[in-house]
């Protein structure tokens, strides 16, 4: 399943088709992974063009599990603030007390998601950002 879900990441799509298509796609993908594709795919994720880690990030709520938790906080080093904002958009959907534990175990995010919110003028990621930290903190 690793195979298929990165042929359809890899694969040059419009934005539109993407959010249209490709995201349905690949939560169908997702929910058919095995514990070996998880890891294949824990283990691929730093080694991908930051375009396939933008898709794959938005489309890793799927079932909120612990794998696709810690892909997406592996995701937070990025330097890509577009890929970082999507992230913390998708961990929005994480709400179980352990989630949210592992999260608050990593300050840096919570300081990063500050930053933005001083220096973003987008009332959207803004508004994104605290509701992540109200969902955090409750």
């Amino acid at each position: 399943m690793y195979k298929e879900l990165n042929n359809l990441l890899s694969a040059d799509t419009t934005v539109d088709s993407w959010y249209d298509d490709g995201c349905v796609i690949a939560n169908e993908i997702l929910e058919d992974f095995t514990p070996s594709d998880w890891d294949e795919l824990s283990n691929q994720v730093p080694n991908k063009p930051v375009e396939w880690q933008k898709k794959l990030a938005y489309c890793l709520d799927n079932e909120c599990n612990m794998y696709e938790l810690n892909i997406l906080i592996s995701l937070l080093s990025t330097n890509d603030v577009e890929l970082f904002e999507i992230c913390i958009d998708t961990l929005r959907s994480f709400t179980t007390q352990e989630s949210k534990e592992m999260i608050l175990d990593n300050p840096i995010i919570l300081q990063r998601v500050n930053n933005i919110l001083l220096h973003t003028s987008s009332l959207p990621v803004k508004s994104m950002l605290q509701d992540f930290l109200s969902k955090i903190h409750t």
